[in-house]
């Protein structure tokens, strides 16, 4: 059988980041990078999931959905960790947040979309209440991310919440004890940290403000999430109201087939299986 056009292209790209990955990790062993190996074969095992979940679900995922998800998953082991590119490419970690949280609004309201149209369930939600629920399943994946880079720095000693220069200071508990009144600091220049540098007790000088320790990561993080939630979220709706128009969302919910269309392709001798199993 004649494969599609975008069925090619996703077997391309499968194929040559796999390649990109092993040849990247056999260099790590000869290096002695353990650790960025490690994340090579972590990235081999992610490669996978998608294959897996179309397997245990009996799902079928759009072409594009998955090449999308192989490059974000490259972007961000590959290119990020080892490649340092969360550092060296301004906004990049942004970026991938963005689509993180689009990606997560189409998995979510594809699964309630699945259970919307299953006639077992006795609930018709609205196409606005089905793209609120989407965003809603993407923002709580966002915050549950953001608490796994939380422990991972404080008890595994990462930084995966990377810290931001801030020049301004505005707090309440640097005023007089008991005073509600706010106490600002512009313009910060220089901080200087008293402490304990491999053993030894060092001034560490940091100019152009202090560190944030996180925080503004994290909420940058969120907005760029809601961002990427939202804008699925406005495609599903519109995908809903007019199912059957071609729409961008067509490329990343999975299509349940009636018993009709299932008798249809027997009929042709098509030998694709519904997507998802209604019995």
């Amino acid at each position: 059988m004649k494969k599609s056009r975008s069925e090619r292209w996703k077997l391309a790209v499968y194929f040559v980041l796999r390649v990109l990955v092993v040849l990247l990790m056999i260099r790590e062993l000869l290096l002695a990078q353990w650790y960025n190996a490690l994340l090579c074969l972590l990235t081999l095992v992610l490669f996978m999931v998608p294959s897996i979940v179309e397997h245990r679900l009996k799902i079928d995922l759009p072409n594009t959905m998955e090449i999308i998800i192989l490059l974000f998953i490259f972007a961000a082991e590959i290119l990020g960790e080892i490649g340092s590119f969360f550092i060296r490419v301004p906004h990049w970690d942004t970026m991938l947040h963005a689509i993180n949280g689009f990606l997560m609004a189409a998995i979510g309201f594809a699964l309630v979309d699945i259970f919307n149209r299953n006639p077992k369930f006795q609930f018709n939600l609205s196409p606005a209440f089905l793209s609120f629920v989407a965003f809603c399943f993407s923002m709580t994946v966002g915050v549950l991310w953001e608490f796994f880079e939380f422990f991972a720095d404080r008890l595994l000693g990462f930084d995966m919440q990377k810290d931001t220069l801030v020049n301004t200071i505005i707090s309440a508990n640097l005023s007089d004890p008991g005073s509600s009144k706010l106490f600002v600091i512009r313009d910060i220049s220089q901080v200087v940290i008293s402490g304990t540098v491999n053993g030894e007790i060092t001034d560490t000088v940091i100019t152009g403000g202090y560190l944030d320790m996180g925080l503004y990561d994290t909420m940058y993080d969120m907005m760029v999430n809601l961002i990427g939630a939202v804008m699925f979220s406005i495609i599903g709706y519109f995908y809903i109201k007019g199912r059957s128009k071609g729409t961008m969302a067509k490329a990343f919910i999975p299509h349940v087939f009636t018993e009709d269309e299932i008798e249809e392709n027997e009929k042709h001798g098509k030998k694709k299986k519904p997507l998802i199993n209604l019995k």
